[in-house]
């Protein structure tokens, strides 16, 4: 498999996260999938933002799940960016999604899109939850579903497994051979996340992973080189 590039929230090193403009620019930088967060407004709505509240994102304050979209669409998200839904997100770009949902509420939302607009192979679900997974994949079947992890061990790759996921996406800082070679012997694929520095590209071109989510698109242009 070819080594991937992922949009983390678009470029968000570069432009305003999880919004349009991001996901365009990474789009136009040649990025192989963008990534993306999603909650629940108030009235059901799939709102794309990583945090549960909009204070750190946006110019207004408290949770999402208190607001409507009204009310979240008159927010700005950085450079009179709107906060967009899902999808507009499938409208504005043609690139392959990895849609990270945060809890089983937001599973089932997805799951409808999903099946209503035949999604499943442009979009990969990924969570930190080992039950969203679990639920997005019981929905969709045939979905692909990605575990994420932060602080984790070897244990990873068993809760990936039991839960059905094909692939494990684990914050470098805390990645080891070990758990490479567990996850390649449980016939996972392996995405480090966040790459940003040419060390860490290297660090996940030596560990042999199948692809590095980034803030930056210049990682695309110079993965390709790295060994």
């Amino acid at each position: 498999m070819n080594f991937l590039t992922i949009g983390h929230r678009g470029v968000m090193g570069v432009e305003p996260e999880n919004t349009l403009r991001s996901f365009a620019a990474a789009q136009r930088a040649g990025l192989d999938l963008i990534e993306l967060d999603l909650h629940l407004s108030k009235d059901g709505a799939l709102v794309v933002m990583h945090d549960a509240e909009v204070d750190r994102t946006t110019d207004g304050s408290g949770p999402i799940a208190d607001k409507t979209l009204a009310e979240l669409r008159a927010l700005d998200a950085g450079r009179g960016e709107r906060v967009p839904v899902f999808e507009e997100v499938l409208e504005a770009v043609h690139v392959p999604l990895q849609a990270e949902i945060k809890d089983v509420a937001a599973a089932r939302a997805l799951a409808e899109v999903l099946r209503a607009r035949d999604l499943t192979a442009r979009v990969e679900v990924s969570s930190f939850h080992d039950e969203a997974v679990a639920e997005i994949a019981r929905l969709v079947p045939g979905v692909r579903t990605a575990l994420v992890a932060s602080r984790y061990g070897t244990d990873v790759v068993d809760r990936a497994v039991a839960v059905g996921a094909a692939t494990v996406c684990l914050n470098i800082r805390r990645l080891t051979l070990e758990i490479v070679e567990h996850a390649r012997a449980s016939g996972l694929r392996i995405i480090g996340w966040v790459v940003n520095t040419q060390d860490h590209l290297r660090l996940v071109r030596a560990l042999e992973l199948d692809g590095a989510t980034t803030d930056y698109p210049e990682i695309k242009r110079t993965g390709r080189f790295t060994a």
